[in-house]
């Protein structure tokens, strides 16, 4: 299936890319953490399930559980700090 994928604030810094789609197998949000995770280098560190990264599909907050399908829209973001 096909997804675009977002990246925000420090985790795109991280990772010097904002958005890019992509075709992915995985089942879940979970799995396509762990698919993008396996890039390695700076994408193992910075998407690694001990860091606090939320996740939301189709705009909405999502679970690593949450089933992902043809045409979704993932967001990936450091939790929000105040300030």
């Amino acid at each position: 299936m096909r997804i675009t994928v977002k990246y925000f604030a420090a985790l795109r810094e991280q990772l010097g890319v904002a958005e890019e789609v992509l075709d992915s197998e995985a089942a879940t949000l979970g799995a396509l953490r762990e698919q993008l995770r396996g890039r390695g280098g700076v994408w193992s560190e910075a998407l690694d399930p001990q860091r606090p990264v939320r996740m939301a599909l189709d705009q909405a907050m999502a679970e690593a559980d949450a089933a992902l399908h043809d045409g979704a829209e993932v967001a990936f973001f450091p939790p929000v700090t105040g300030g």
